[in-house]
């Protein structure tokens, strides 16, 4: 049978790797009232059929192979929720079971079957047409939508009760943007989502497709963008899934050297194998097309660059030019941001990418892989590492605030405290922070200021806003209890307020990429664990940063800044955040020494682990 949906679908296209559409052809579809037409890739399977399990118990059909020699179609009557599976015939006279991997929706929990389902209707999807600016507010708010929230026997929330409750929190809170970890169907749920066995379905856990789409027009409806954690770096080994899905290596690499990831227990794609790629292309596509997402974060982006990674010492293979880098997946990465681009122009393709790789985000064009966004995680982990001790020795690690300077702006970066940082006894947030129990909060609103202040855009995981002290936990919801304690309420309305602060001030987010947009005022002063710099929007209007990082007040602190007035604006020892409630000034003048014009400064009291924001108003 020739492919009729969409004659820009061809095998040839799929079989060299340029096929963004696969899921249009392979799969279940509908060709009438109760006709579906099934097709799957097996090239190494002797025989292919496939077993529908209805309520009156499972039927086998036989699959044709079709003309390219590698695929099997059949078309049968079934209905909307049948299961179905494909029984794979080996040539060492093997049966394995497989489930559908084009399949739109997972059996759960039984996951070994996929079901018959149609796809969400939505007549509200607009084509992302325009590039986003960089000169924007990006403050994401990460989400586990299985332990946001749980019902009081534990149960997860639906889509549709997300689409209720979640969508007004985000929105309520000030966010611009949420991003759910992973949400395409997943056997375990201590992967916490990143154990892919589904690249075209959303979990069945929470709902059916049309809940999903229904949860995205929700957040579209109130303003927030959408963006999906995405797993094309490997998948996981259960044997009714990708891995050796017929008989052999299909969609992992089949080298031994580039097969798995120990670490993880995990098969890596064998990318360049054109039917791969078409896959992989094909889901990102998918995603964008079917529910209407803005963005997509690549996850694990730095496994996917280096042969080496997770691997002993020399225990790889170079590539032809006799270095660690993975051409393959390189090439895919940029083939991958081409293929978004060229169809959603306004997607933001965020890298997860821990190591110092030239040009992430730069153009493709330039040498560059092309995403629009990179996570800085080294960032991420010098400030917390510093956060980490105790004020009277962090004179000993000044530099690990200040280094990201030394290259933030190679990049187009988003500074994250992502859930990989609260969990495996590295703490929560708040519970980093040293001290009694007033300054650890202290100590988080420090670090949100400095980081609300520093240059790139912001994603911070749930629960740090209510100051939870356990670590996260993907078994239960969050800990809105806290709410009822007055240090952890004011924490809330603290992050509320900062978010909007962020938004409504153009000199903390639209010059993130140079240093147009940022001045040091005080950058060596590791003796009283202050920092100061200000920021600067396109019009050279300024907000200026001063953070006491030290565990003591400081009094009388001269700052040189230019001559002027200044208004305290943002104040992270205010009373109504849980602070002291110290500073009743509100208006500073920086003045000139006598005989000496150009050397004006500020005298500031400041509270321990406080943050100051000082806005230019004369």
């Amino acid at each position: 049978m020739e492919y009729e949906k969409n004659e820009a679908f061809t095998l040839e296209q799929f079989h060299n790797g340029t096929a963004d559409n696969a899921y249009e052809f392979f799969g279940c579809h509908k060709l009438s009232q109760n006709n579906f037409v099934f097709r799957v890739w097996a090239p190494h399977a002797s025989k292919v059929s496939l077993s529908i399990n209805k309520n009156n118990g499972e039927s086998v059909y036989a699959m044709t192979r079709l003309n390219d020699g590698e695929c099997y179609e059949t078309v049968i009557n079934a209905h909307i929720g049948d299961k179905y599976r494909y029984i794979i015939e080996t040539f060492d006279n093997r049966k394995i079971y497989k489930a559908d991997p084009y399949a739109f929706r997972a059996d759960y929990p039984e996951q070994r079957f996929s079901v018959i389902c149609e796809l969400p209707v939505s007549t509200e999807y607009l084509p992302l047409k325009e590039e986003q600016p960089k000169d924007i507010p990006i403050n994401i708010y990460e989400v586990n939508l299985l332990s946001w929230k749980r019902r009081a026997d534990n149960g997860f929330l639906t889509y549709a009760e997300l689409a209720d409750e979640l969508v007004k929190y985000v929105k309520d809170m000030g966010y611009t943007h949420v991003e759910f970890m992973p949400v395409t169907e997943f056997p375990y749920e201590g992967s916490w989502g990143y154990q892919v066995t589904g690249y075209f379905s959303v979990t069945s856990r929470l709902g059916s497709p049309q809940d999903f789409k229904n949860l995205v027009d929700a957040f579209h409806s109130n303003g927030i963008k959408v963006i999906i954690d995405w797993v094309p770096a490997h998948f996981p080994k259960d044997d009714w899934g990708l891995y050796e899905f017929d008989g052999q290596p299909l969609y992992e690499c089949p080298l031994w050297d580039n097969m798995e990831h120990s670490g993880w227990g995990t098969r890596k794609f064998d990318f360049g194998r054109g039917e791969v790629d078409s896959f992989l292309l094909s889901s990102a596509r998918f995603f964008f097309e079917t529910y209407a997402i803005d963005g997509i974060r690549v996850d694990a982006v730095a496994s996917m660059l280096y042969l080496d990674y997770d691997r002993a010492q020399d225990d790889f293979t170079p590539n032809e030019l006799g270095d660690n880098r993975n051409l393959s997946a390189i090439n895919f990465i940029k083939k991958l941001n081409t293929s978004v681009k060229k169809r959603f122009k306004g997607a933001v393709m965020t890298a997860e990418e821990s190591t110092a790789y030239a040009k992430v985000t730069g153009k493709i064009c330039d040498g560059g892989l092309g995403f629009d966004y990179k996570w800085n995680m080294g960032w991420m982990n010098d400030v917390l590492f510093y956060c980490r001790q105790d004020p009277y020795f962090r004179n000993h690690h000044h530099n690990k605030i200040t280094f990201s300077l030394v290259y933030s702006f190679e990049e187009n970066y988003i500074l994250p405290l992502s859930h990989d940082e609260v969990v495996h006894v590295k703490g929560s947030i708040v519970n980093k922070m040293p001290g009694e129990y007033q300054n650890k909060f202290a100590g988080e609103r420090a670090l949100l200021g400095f980081m609300y202040a520093h240059p790139g855009k912001k994603l911070n995981f749930m629960g740090y806003e209510l100051a939870q002290f356990k670590e996260w936990d993907y078994t239960a919801g969050i800990d809105f209890c806290l709410l009822e304690y007055e240090l952890h309420a004011k924490m809330q309305h603290f992050v509320k307020t900062l978010n909007f602060f962020y938004s409504e001030n153009k000199p903390l987010y639209e010059i993130d990429d140079s240093w147009d947009g940022f001045e040091w005022l005080v950058v060596d002063d590791k003796y009283n664990n202050l920092f100061a710099f200000t920021r600067y929007d396109k019009n050279k209007e300024s907000i200026t940063a001063v953070i006491n990082f030290s565990g003591v007040d400081l009094t009388g602190y001269k700052i040189k800044i230019p001559k002027g007035k200044y208004a305290l604006v943002f104040n992270t020892d205010d009373k109504a955040f849980g602070g002291s409630g110290q500073i009743k000034n509100k208006i500073y003048l920086s003045t000139a020494k006598k005989g000496k014009v150009k050397e004006c400064s500020m005298t500031l009291d400041i509270p321990k682990l406080t943050c100051l924001y000082l806005k230019k108003i004369k």
